[in-house]
């Protein structure tokens, strides 16, 4: 993914184009996404939407290949998006409800995605250093074949309660639900916080005389801590409530970026840098573990698109005004992340003060599923 924009660069694409081509994702999952995973919930077909996926993400990259020009790119792209952006979502709840079904944690499993992620940029950094750029696409191509396969041997999931119920049955919009709009909404804030520091962090520390090396290994600080957090999360979580790690997230959003927005000398970027164990790790397990505890079985799919779409719209608007911030007042850019953060550890507050744990009402672990699922 990092060598991606070195390929449309290759192609011919300007600056500009390369940006458009990267946002159109974004624009792409909110349409998507939520659609991808309601089918698969209604349908009960998690396994099988992602290999479908997977194999349309792997025909979308090919068009990617056999196109040219600016236009032709850009619906490439889209076509590969409507695929590839709905399997974090739909992955997310095969893991969740499966995991679920056997009492086990999603952290221990989760962090593995972490880890693959960081040995999959060292190792592809160093491939691509030794073939041509136009080569860079087939790494990505070759990464959802694999996915693909990998999707073949998962074990489809049981026919949860919903799967043959009608309508009725299975209740009103998720967006009825206070507590599910609350947290969205601020899972999404706390999340878009991160916008400058995406887009702007490297080129930042690039300007002040930081190493490229060095830049990388700042940036796997932060991905270490992610995973040693995901590592002890299933202890963390018999002690905090799915809100309460939403408003932590959001309170080390509000110390990491009001820091970060007066130049802080190297010696702390480091211990900056691991609060992204709360800003992005403790953010995400309060959001999936809250869907995993209070939205039933047959409709965790559709939460999941909901939540990545909701997301994905919030940090959209973030992401273009961080651009205008950053151009304007530099790093004081981080300011305005430092108070969506903090909006979103208020809206996580809110949710804390009504949250009751369904799993632990109906007298049953907060880890493992209803008993009647089993």
């Amino acid at each position: 993914m990092p060598f991606f924009p070195v390929w449309l660069d290759d192609k011919g694409l300007d600056p500009q184009e390369i940006g458009v081509v990267l946002a159109t994702p974004m624009v792409v999952r909110i349409l998507c996404v939520p659609v991808a995973t309601r089918l698969a919930d209604r349908y009960n077909v998690l396994r099988g939407a992602i290999i479908l996926a997977s194999l349309g993400s792997i025909l979308g990259h090919l068009l990617l290949v056999a196109v040219s020009g600016f236009i032709a790119v850009v619906a490439a792209m889209a076509l590969a998006a409507a695929c590839f952006t709905p399997t974090f979502p739909l992955t997310d709840a095969y893991a969740l409800r499966g995991l679920a079904e056997r009492r086990k944690a999603y952290g221990p499993v989760r962090l593995w995605s972490s880890a693959a992620y960081i040995a999959a940029n060292v190792g592809s950094g160093m491939i691509v250093g030794a073939m041509p750029r136009a080569g860079i696409v087939w790494l990505i191509i070759m990464a959802y074949v694999l996915g693909m396969l990998l999707a073949w041997l998962l074990i489809p999931l049981p026919p949860h309660r919903e799967a043959d119920a009608g309508p009725a049955r299975r209740g009103g919009s998720l967006w009825r639900m206070p507590a599910f709009v609350l947290i969205v909404t601020a899972y999404g804030c706390v999340q878009a916080s991160h916008a400058v520091y995406y887009g702007f962090s490297t080129l930042d520390w690039s300007a002040k005389g930081i190493g490229d090396a060095t830049i990388g290994v700042l940036w796997a600080i932060g991905v270490l801590v992610e995973i040693g957090l995901f590592a002890v999360s299933g202890f963390v979580m018999r002690y905090v409530s799915p809100p309460a790690l939403i408003v932590i997230g959001g309170l080390g959003g509000l110390l990491r970026w009001a820091l970060m927005a007066f130049d802080p000398p190297f010696a702390a970027l480091p211990f900056l840098q691991m609060l992204h164990a709360l800003t992005f790790c403790a953010t995400h397990l309060g959001a999936m573990t809250f869907i995993a505890h209070a939205v039933p079985p047959g409709r965790a799919a559709t939460a999941q698109g909901d939540l990545s779409a909701a997301q994905s719209a919030i940090f959209a608007v973030a992401m273009s005004g961080s651009g205008f911030l950053f151009n304007r007042y530099g790093d004081f850019a981080y300011l305005a992340m430092a108070s969506l953060a903090a909006a979103g550890a208020a809206i996580a507050f809110c949710a804390c003060l009504t949250w009751r744990d369904p799993h632990e009402n109906a007298g049953v672990s907060p880890t493992g599923p209803d008993r009647a699922d089993r």
